[in-house]
């Protein structure tokens, strides 16, 4: 075989039409070897003769693309000083672009013995672990334009690849579960009929199936055990030998088409080879000390804030390299408009404390590709400090876990939230406005995967994670949720009916809450998991999208869907900027762009705000004072609206403002009915909002409204 010097950059596995470069990071390594693997499972071992900056590499002319590879890496085996370099262990490539295969609990995995952790084990690993695959990087993507929304103008709808396919009737049996199944017209008219304009994929990265989780007959569904992050999941597609690829990206064209942006969920903080006693697929082997957070006093054991077992060194250069170049890669090879980081304080760790101001963050801001796509945090890990909803730097957006205690206590009827419900669907000024962002940088959500889905937030009151087999250890206990007066599944039909309101309520607040509203997958069908709060390992129908509805899911959908045509048509309920007068929720003596409203049309005193008891407000939303010019320029100008919230579980009459707040109010909203009343009311009428409900009344000024990105121009 003819073998040239290559080149140290791009790291990873390079097709140029004539052939393959390929060039792997070790500081650590006396010696590596390429090892191409054939259809039979034998394999070419072929020495890495350069090296330049710890970085090993050779081209072989000739390779095609589909050819089967993996590292052996000769170094030395210290774990006490954090070395664990294993040749017997075919490693894979951790810019591999596709891999192939996944992994089973074989002792040939492991570098220890499992009888006695103390003796080394040599088993070679060849046919029992993954391997990396050469792809061909050339896709025909023509006229493909990222659709660019602005956030105000952006509602996320976050899914799982197979989740959200596999039941659907529509999408042919042989791609549902994959990128294919997403790209189906089935699932892409859903989504627009929905109103979504991007859809955040839970992690699509390759990843791997724990093997305690194998040993019990289950699986890692969600998805957060990468190993792979430049590799798309071979698990959501059919084809073979790095057809994934092709597959992901015609997904992300027909999406794009549809002016549907993507966000990839994505796992930086940690990867699936575990702690001391993990398996060594990639990372451990290749150079453990360098990629990993090891205990400064115990180099063979793993500093971990993910509890996963063990977290990536954020300070090193080459793991700082790895995540942008991975991050790079999928934004202009993989066309994705963005990306959600998960447990992203992690990332922030450059040493023990988390630092907004950590290397991470600088080089995400200095980035021309990655500083302009979307950003989102999650903005806690289980480290000490962990937990910094409000205090990522200005550039990023948040998942706001304050948003969704808050919503989810006020309409559960919990006692002094009413000031703090407020301060939540007015974007949170208390924890952004002080870093200069807007009320963009909050991502408003009641639920995600993580938790119960929106039908089980109101259907029980504690979880039922029997199925994971852990014995109730797992998912969260203390849920902030309300049961509605029966525990689960339920005959009676006011329960069911107040069940139903519930969640509409809910619905209702995300949807015309400032801020960035995410929806999970299924909660506007009315998903269910049974009351599991917990679904990671559970790949089955309980954690699938059930798409055959009753007549109260369909219900649902259509009122989802009209929600969201009532945020778009409507710029008051996407302001780029804070309201001015949010801050204090205090009465206001002129019209302003917002003022709080007792029942009685009495403007919200301090003594109103702090009754421990209060469950009531009206809001007026001003129209006639949003901020202008928007991006684009143009002065707008919105009706005006009055929102009555009502989380008491007795009916109350609100008495309409005067005639300065407006004259002719027309409900648009009425969550404790199924058809809204057509009728009118003047200022100064009594209106009946029933128990935990909510009503949306519109003014018909003759104005022309603004919806989201649209090209025509406003008037003042």
């Amino acid at each position: 075989m003819e073998i040239w010097p290559g080149t140290a950059y791009p790291l990873g596995a390079t097709y140029d039409g004539s052939g393959v470069n390929f060039a792997l990071f070790s500081e650590v390594a006396e010696r590596v070897e390429l090892c191409l693997v054939d259809d039979d499972g034998g394999e070419t071992k072929v020495d890495l003769p350069e090296v330049d900056g710890f970085v090993w590499h050779a081209y072989i002319p000739g390779l095609q693309p589909g050819q089967r590879y993996g590292f052996r890496v000769h170094g030395p085996y210290d774990p006490e000083h954090g070395h664990r370099c294993d040749p017997s262990k075919l490693l894979l490539d951790p810019y591999a672009k596709a891999i192939e295969g996944q992994v089973t609990n074989d002792q040939a995995l492991f570098s220890y013995d499992f009888k006695n952790p103390k003796k080394r084990n040599t088993d070679d690993s060849l046919g029992k672990t993954m391997l990396s695959v050469v792809i061909n990087p050339y896709f025909d993507w023509g006229h493909d334009r990222p659709p660019r929304h602005e956030y105000h103008d952006t509602v996320i709808y976050e899914a799982h690849v197979k989740g959200l396919t596999m039941t659907h009737p529509e999408v042919p049996e042989e791609i549902r579960g994959t990128y294919a199944g997403i790209a189906h017209p089935a699932i892409i008219d859903h989504l627009t009929s929905l109103g979504i304009t991007a859809i955040e994929l839970m992690p699509v990265h390759q990843f791997v199936d724990d093997t305690s989780l194998q040993d019990r007959g289950l699986t890692n569904y969600w998805g957060y055990n990468t190993i792979g992050f430049l590799a798309p999941h071979n698990g959501f597609s059919r084809g073979r030998r790095g057809e994934q690829v092709t597959e992901f990206k015609a997904m992300v064209k027909a999406l794009h088409e549809a002016h549907i942006e993507v966000i990839l969920d994505v796992v930086y903080n940690h990867t699936a080879e575990g702690n001391e006693f993990g398996p060594t697929l990639c990372f451990k082997g290749i150079d453990n000390a360098a990629y990993y957070r090891l205990v400064d006093e115990d180099k063979a054991h793993y500093y971990d804030t993910t509890g996963t077992g063990n977290s990536l060194l954020m300070r090193h250069p080459h793991v700082l390299q790895l995540i942008m170049d991975s991050l790079r890669y999928w934004v202009t090879e993989m066309h994705v408009d963005g990306f959600r980081f998960d447990l992203a304080a992690t990332l922030a760790r450059q040493f023990h404390e988390v630092d907004k101001l950590s290397a991470f963050f600088d080089l995400i801001q200095q980035d021309p590709v990655i500083s302009q796509v979307k950003l989102i945090a999650e903005p806690w890990d289980v480290g000490d400090g962990g937990y910094q909803v409000g205090n990522f730097p200005p550039l990023w957006t948040e998942w706001n876990g304050k948003y969704r205690d808050t919503v989810r206590d006020f309409w559960r009827g919990e006692p002094r939230t009413l000031a703090e419900f407020a301060s939540r669907i007015t974007g949170s000024s208390d924890l952004y406005e002080h870093s200069g962002r807007k009320p963009i940088a909050s991502i408003n959500f009641v639920t995600a995967h993580d938790g119960f889905t929106l039908r089980d937030l109101v259907s029980y009151n504690d979880k039922h994670n029997e199925a994971n087999g852990e014995d109730g250890r797992d998912g969260e206990s203390h849920n902030r949720s309300w049961n509605c007066g029966v525990e689960g599944p339920t005959d009676d039909p006011e329960v069911r009916a107040l069940r139903l309101r519930q969640q509409r309520n809910y619905l209702t607040t995300l949807l015309l809450s400032q801020g960035v509203p995410m929806i999970a997958h299924g909660d506007e069908l009315g998903r269910t998991q049974q009351g599991n709060n917990n679904v990671y390992c559970q790949d089955n129908e309980l954690s699938w999208v059930d798409w055959d509805l009753d007549d109260d899911e369909k219900q649902l959908l259509a009122f989802t869907s009209a929600l969201t045509s009532l945020r778009r048509t409507h710029a008051v309920f996407r302001r780029r900027r804070f309201f001015a007068g949010s801050a204090d929720h205090g009465g206001q003596s002129d019209m302003g762009d917002i003022a709080w409203l007792q029942p009685s049309g009495e403007p919200m005193g301090e003594d109103a705000w702090s009754d421990g008891d209060a469950k009531r407000v009206m809001v007026f939303l001003n129209g006639g004072a949003i901020p202008t010019p928007d991006s684009r320029g143009r002065r707008v100008e919105d009706d005006d609206f009055l929102v009555l919230f009502n989380a008491d579980h007795e009916d109350h009459t609100f008495r309409l403002p005067g005639r300065e707040f407006g004259e002719k109010w027309v409900a648009e909203i009425d969550t404790a009915v199924e058809v809204v009343d057509p009728g009118w009311h003047a200022s100064g009428d009594e209106i009946l909002v029933r128990a935990r409900s909510v009503v949306v009344l519109r003014d018909q000024r003759e104005v022309p409204t603004v919806p989201a990105g649209a090209s025509t121009t406003t008037r003042a």
